[in-house]
């Protein structure tokens, strides 16, 4: 039943362009979208039937806001910056976690090569993007062999390990004739561009005159390098003369589901990757260009962008400065058709069992609902992580609408030696006591991971705060298994083994523990480091990670002999390094 509030605005809604956004009964901007009409765009949301996404969507909403533009590209424009930055769960979003990785080459006077997902300095030079991280890095790993580049952060005050072994040529000490670094970035651009010809023929003569010399070592490590590169270089070929960068977006929409695909030609070569599959509320075109804008937030433009020509070519050409061709014969179509077909695919591929887990999602929330007497949306979980109360940190997760919500993950450094209970209080009351000088909302739900006595505890800090939030406890049974729920008042809320609230449930368990563990180990680390190898002289940063790559725990490194020290040290910094280990029980 729509109310009285919704209705009145409804009724003074203008037929003219722009914006609306949903807003829930916490004001928190849920949903954002853009209208050639508002008043018949806004009203669709609240008369006939809608597919389940839509349908959870209207049942949040208590109040709406609407921007009026000029025209339907001023409001897509307008969308898109909402959007950015509301971060609406209910969107369509291209989530950081799915933006490509480049190599970045800087154009200093000591140049790097690294690995990034930003590309907005346009003081160095990107390539790629590259279809995962792992290709990235090994990539750039190649290049660093290749090409003295440097490799620390900040230049030290003298020669590093990487000089030693000649993998840089030193500009922390010395001058580095210019032409020599610019040498080595036209030979990174063409290595890139898979020129590798001349390159390759240099490291076969070097293989055979070391091989002939019968250093067999240094000629397998020439073959390796050889092969290294053909096989990083290795990338389907797409047969276009004029080699332009072009980007490539297609898809396919079925029962309220679309599939975007995007294919990268950079230099010829073609990188593949399906981009994402999501259930629709907006239509297809929203939700279709409102996609490639987010992706170029984050991604460099190429020279042609290809788009089917169902879309506004000239929305996207004006926002982002980029000719966009809808190629409707040839091989651009050709390229168009294999990538909607691809797109086709992955959806087929993926829908059962994306339906499958939202199905078992939305029935999780049902039985939960029902279980808890109230409406729940949002959840949060803590989890407490130390070893004999070292290094004691906690992790907050939070899980909006059945789905984690990342950006909202938490975590909390604490005191050291402090039980459980007394952390689990101390989180929640940094946590609440945060919100509520912000003025910003709480979850509907917090769940502890025990039982009475934890219950016990958070309703201290929750009481005092005088936090309205539903509590309950996560009990298990004595083999360390989820069993059921404890409510504040110590009810037991029964839960059916095997059902999607069961496995939903322990699912949000396993994730806050993840989390909470990963922080301590990262902290446990830093001090295992920085115990041992601050305190001796002559190792920095980069033989530090040397030590720890050759030796990979501390009780190797105990274990390790002065020769095994000297491998990746100098003689005398073993030998203090191992004086230093002696005394460490």
């Amino acid at each position: 039943m729509t109310s009285e509030h919704i209705q009145n605005k409804l009724a003074l809604l203008p037929e003219k362009p722009g914006c609306y956004m949903m807003k829930n009964k916490e004001g928190e901007v849920i949903y954002v979208g853009k209208a050639i009409k508002l008043k018949n765009r806004v009203r669709s949301y609240f008369v006939g039937s809608h597919n389940y996404k839509t349908t959870k969507l209207v049942s949040q909403i208590v109040d709406f806001e609407t921007i009026v533009t000029t025209s339907e590209k001023e409001a897509l424009l307008l969308e898109f910056n909402l959007i950015k930055k509301y971060s609406p769960r209910f969107n369509i979003m291209f989530m950081d976690d799915k933006s490509y990785p480049y190599i970045r080459m800087t154009r200093s006077n000591a140049p790097t090569l690294t690995v990034v997902r930003d590309t907005k300095d346009k003081k160095a030079e990107y390539f790629g993007p590259f279809p995962d991280s792992a290709a990235a890095y090994q990539t750039k790993n190649l290049l660093n062999q290749l090409y003295p580049f440097v490799k620390c952060k900040h230049l030290p005050k003298k020669p590093c390990l990487y000089y030693h072994i000649h993998e840089c040529l030193g500009p922390c000490f010395q001058k580095i004739d210019p032409k020599i670094y610019e040498q080595m970035r036209s030979d990174v651009r063409k290595f890139m561009k898979g020129d590798v010809s001349e390159l390759i023929m240099t490291l076969t003569n070097e293989m055979n005159e070391a091989s002939e010399a019968l250093n067999f070592e240094k000629a397998k490590e020439k073959k390796d390098l050889i092969d290294a590169i053909r096989h990083v270089t290795e990338h389907q070929q797409v047969q276009f003369k004029d080699k332009k960068n072009r980007d490539v977006f297609g898809y396919y929409e079925e029962h309220g589901i679309i599939s975007i695909q995007g294919f990268f030609l950079h230099d010829g070569k073609i990188l593949e990757r399906a981009l994402s599959i999501y259930s629709l509320i907006e239509d297809v075109e929203d939700a279709f260009l409102s996609f490639i804008l987010q992706y170029y937030e984050k991604n460099p433009l190429p020279s042609e962008i290809l788009i089917p020509p169902e879309f506004h070519a000239d929305f996207l050409e004006d926002l982002l400065h980029v000719k966009v061709h809808q190629p409707l014969r040839g091989e651009k179509k050709k390229l168009l058709d294999m990538v909607n077909e691809n797109a086709r695919k992955s959806y087929m591929e993926k829908i059962e069992t994306i339906q499958k887990n939202e199905t078992q999602k939305n029935q999780a929330m049902e039985q939960l609902n029902q279980l808890l007497g109230k409406e729940i949306h949002t959840i949060e979980m803590i989890d407490n992580s130390h070893i004999s109360g070292a290094h004691n940190c906690s992790g907050v997760v939070v899980y909006k609408d059945g789905e984690p919500s990342k950006k909202d993950y938490r975590l909390y450094r604490l005191d050291e030696y402090r039980s459980d209970l007394d952390s689990m209080k101390e989180v929640l009351y940094r946590r609440y006591y945060r919100l509520l000088m912000e003025k910003k909302p709480f979850s509907d739900c917090l769940i502890v991971d025990g039982g009475w006595h934890q219950i016990e505890a958070a309703k201290e800090i929750i009481d005092a705060l005088g936090v309205d939030i539903v509590l309950v406890g996560l009990v298990k049974d004595d083999k360390h298994r989820t069993h059921h729920l404890m409510n504040r008042e110590g009810e037991i809320l029964e839960i059916e083994k095997e059902s999607p609230l069961f496995y939903f449930l322990t699912s949000i368990q396993d994730e806050v523990h993840r989390f909470a563990i990963t922080y301590h180990r990262k902290l446990r680390s830093k001090a295992m480091t920085k115990s041992i190898l601050d305190d001796v002289d002559g190792i920095g940063e980069v033989r530090k990670k040397e030590i720890w790559r050759k030796f990979k725990t501390l009780k190797r490194l105990k274990e390790a002999t002065l020769e095994e020290l000297k491998e990746v040290v100098p003689e005398n910094v073993a030998e203090n390094l191992l004086e230093l280990l002696g005394q460490v029980h």
